[in-house]
């Protein structure tokens, strides 16, 4: 704690005497004194100012993904209070939590914790969500349970990814990038009117290069990145009250995996111990001819991901005088494969080759009040039908057989759903939100068969019938300070633990009934932007990794559900515009939770207490209850800009900056231990001119930090998955 407060005021103290700064609304100057901008956001499904949402919400523009690293949706987490994003086990499935709530899991075939958003459509699958991001406008993200106001429900919270519309005027610009390790990144896009009623923009990136770890036996290099993405958006106004949108995007990852290290010696089956890495780079790989084979890949393959995505969506919006229809038809297809070496060696130890084809597709309808009355109101239906068909081919410690599970999973979604607000007083909105939803998932498996045996099919069904909503109040003290309350209540579907599907009975969805108060404020002629929020949440049926036993299978991991958990914590985020050109943010988060009611099965007794080859007939549990749960508890960032003239020559320099507790873990092998992240950026450009350049260095004090550990391989301590150490770029802007 001494450590985070000294590094807060040291950071603090340098902003104030060198000036640099940089915040989520860029600060404009009026009449000499430096105000905040309004930022505008659609989180409740239509345009309002940030900060007359009377819920717990945080954007980031998108000229700002640069300057705070944000390349991946992964990258968020460092720049939004209570927010954690992981890649499980280094492969390419992103895992989101909000407030604690989220899952951590390697599968692509259950439903997130938190809703993926882009362009309204929604990603139900976060794999689908790792490509790139470009030429993106903003991005929201939403605290808390959500459901009464988007296609999906979810307990988590919403990260809304918002793309920049076509243009009136004809505009291009372009964006290349290269930096340490020869990592190169390139984006352009071009936008303009096609005819009186008709606008288009074609965006498009490219990202390669970059390989920073190397193996520990061969020394050949790994971590190379390339992902190639293209968008095209179409808005056609149709006529004076219809405007169609079309949006469709391509995108592929072929970049490298990431690699393990070890951080105790380790001894594979036949083999002579491995010292522990003790280098940061350091990594191994290696692939049987027998995995190479089934996943097309070459007998000398590194870890990699070969994953192609393509998203279509039409939105058609009708003015219907007092309200507005609106229709969204999208398909997402994507198509995952991916290999990964979880042991760090060249040994057979603990790989994994994931194959998924994924197609959803989806139909909403809207109909909300456009007039200006007392009663703002939304009525909604979504409809959802997903296909996911794959598995993965593994080989674990001391089997050498390839061990196959395959799956084919459905599911078909539809809920109705209802948002109101009533203006009670000029400064009293009471907020009422319903939702009602069913969902049937069916997962057809063969079982894990093991060197090509196949076991019977066997289907397994899972149902959901479920109401939630929200119930709140906004009350403006004054002009400028908001006053919220909420009540709400959110779930997130059940599903299967594919992982082993030795026994895939599903487990239930998970319930969450959250609390929360919060204000929003501006003060000193809105030069000052502080936002706050408490909350309690009310955790039922908890979706957490456990175990199961077969009596002659012995030990399974598997996605159980605990019967009642609670998190509280809070939230503030600070923007001041302090001089003209000069702004400061601050946010940080603090949240603690526990199990209140829950047996689980301990693994080394249930062991012991049976024969090493079974059966396993003796199971033993142990109670968990009051033991706290695995996330964070406190997180801190911030960000310092300052933007100014010399001469010709406009300059912004900037620094951003974040801080993680540690991440908790029953197993003290297992606990990922707190670090401090840093990024800074200078900028040049003549005045008056369209082009600029910046220098920029990432994690400038190369610090070493962790973002999973892994224990497959039976080690006594686990392998880890470590981030870039510091590096460094140039980049040319140009806006024609």
């Amino acid at each position: 704690m001494r450590q985070l407060l000294f590094g807060s005021s040291t950071l603090v103290l340098a902003a104030l005497i060198s000036g640099a700064a940089a915040a989520q609304d860029r600060p404009s100057t009026q009449e000499g004194a430096s105000v905040l901008d309004e930022v505008i956001v659609t989180a409740q499904r239509r345009e309002q100012a940030a900060q007359d949402v009377g819920i717990a919400l945080s954007v980031v523009g998108g000229e700002q993904l640069d300057e705070k690293n944000i390349s991946v949706v992964n990258d968020l987490e460092n720049a939004v209070p209570a927010l954690e994003v992981d890649s499980q086990f280094g492969g390419g499935q992103p895992q989101f939590r909000i407030r604690g709530i989220g899952a951590r899991e390697y599968s692509s075939n259950n439903a997130s914790t938190v809703g993926i958003y882009v362009d309204e459509v929604a990603h139900p699958y976060t794999v689908t969500t790792q490509g790139a991001l470009f030429d993106v406008a903003r991005m929201e993200v939403l605290r808390g349970p959500q459901g009464t106001l988007y296609g999906r429900n979810t307990t988590g919270g919403a990260v809304n990814i918002i793309t920049n519309a076509p243009t009136d005027q004809l505009r291009a610009g372009m964006t290349a990038e290269y930096g340490s390790y020869d990592r190169y990144k390139v984006e352009g896009f071009v936008s303009g009117p096609i005819s009186d009623s008709l606008r288009a923009r074609l965006a498009a990136t490219t990202e390669q290069g970059g390989a920073w770890q190397f193996n520990r036996d061969t020394g050949e290099a790994l971590g190379d990145a390339d992902r190639t993405a293209v968008r095209g958006r179409l808005i056609w106004d149709a006529s004076e009250r219809v405007s169609v949108n079309l949006n469709a995007t391509y995108s592929r990852d072929q970049s490298d995996g990431l690699g393990f290290r070890l951080l105790a010696p380790y001894t594979p089956v036949g083999g002579a111990t491995i010292p522990a890495d003790t280098q940061w780079r350091i990594t191994g790989w290696g692939i049987s001819p027998e995995l190479a084979a089934v996943a097309g890949l070459p007998n000398n393959a590194k870890p990699q991901r070969n994953n192609t995505g393509f998203d279509l969506s039409m939105i058609i919006k009708v003015d219907l005088g007092a309200a507005e229809l609106t229709s969204i038809t999208a398909h997402q297809s994507f198509e995952r494969k991916e290999f990964n070496d979880w042991d760090g060696t060249a040994f057979h130890e603990s790989n994994v080759f994931f194959y998924n084809d994924i197609n959803v597709t989806s139909q909403e309808l809207r109909l909300a009040s456009t007039s200006d009355g007392p009663l703002s109101w939304m009525v909604g239906a979504h409809y959802a039908d997903e296909d996911i068909d794959g598995g993965f081919y593994t080989q674990f410690r001391g089997l050498g057989p390839l061990i196959n599970t395959p799956y084919g999973q459905t599911v078909e979604a539809f809920g109705v759903f209802t948002h109101n607000t009533y203006q009670v007083t000029e400064r009293l909105n009471l907020v009422a939100g319903l939702r009602y939803e069913t969902e049937t998932r069916t997962l057809t498996t063969t079982g894990t068969g093991v060197g090509g045996a196949v076991g019977a099919a066997v289907t397994y069904d899972t149902d959901l019938s479920e109401v939630s909503g929200r119930l709140g109040l906004e009350y403006k003290l004054a002009d400028d300070v908001l006053f919220y309350a909420n009540v709400s209540r959110g779930v997130k579907s059940g599903g299967f633990t594919t992982y082993n599907a030795t026994s895939a009975t599903p487990f239930k969805p998970e319930i969450v009934i959250a609390y929360e108060t919060g204000f929003k404020s501006q003060f000193l002629d809105r030069r000052v932007q502080l936002n706050g929020a408490v909350f309690y949440y009310d955790y039922r049926d908890q979706q957490v990794q456990g175990l199961e036993y077969d009596r002659d299978n012995g030990r399974l991991g598997k996605i159980t559900n605990v019967p009642k958990s609670s998190i509280s914590g809070g939230e503030l985020e600070l923007i001041w515009a302090v001089l003209p050109g000069l702004t400061v943010t601050q946010h940080v988060a603090y949240k603690d939770g526990q199990y209140d009611e829950y047996f689980a099965i301990d693994g080394p007794k249930t062991d012991a207490a049976n024969p090493p080859d079974g059966p396993w007939d003796v199971i033993i549990s142990n109670d968990r209850s009051g033991e706290r749960l695995g996330f964070p508890r406190l997180t801190y960032g911030g960000s310092v800009a300052y933007d100014w003239s010399l001469g010709n020559v406009d300059i912004r320099a900037e620094t951003n900056y974040s801080y993680r507790d540690e991440l908790y873990s029953v197993s003290a092998s297992s606990i990922i231990p707190e670090y401090w992240l840093a990024n800074a950026n200078l900028s040049l450009s003549p005045a008056g001119s369209n082009w600029s350049v910046t220098f920029w260095a990432r994690n400038i004090f190369n610090k070493y930090f962790e973002e999973t550990r892994n224990g497959f391989n039976g080690s006594a301590r686990p392998t880890t998955s470590p981030h870039m150490p510091r590096t460094v770029g140039v980049r040319l802007s140009m806006d024609f």
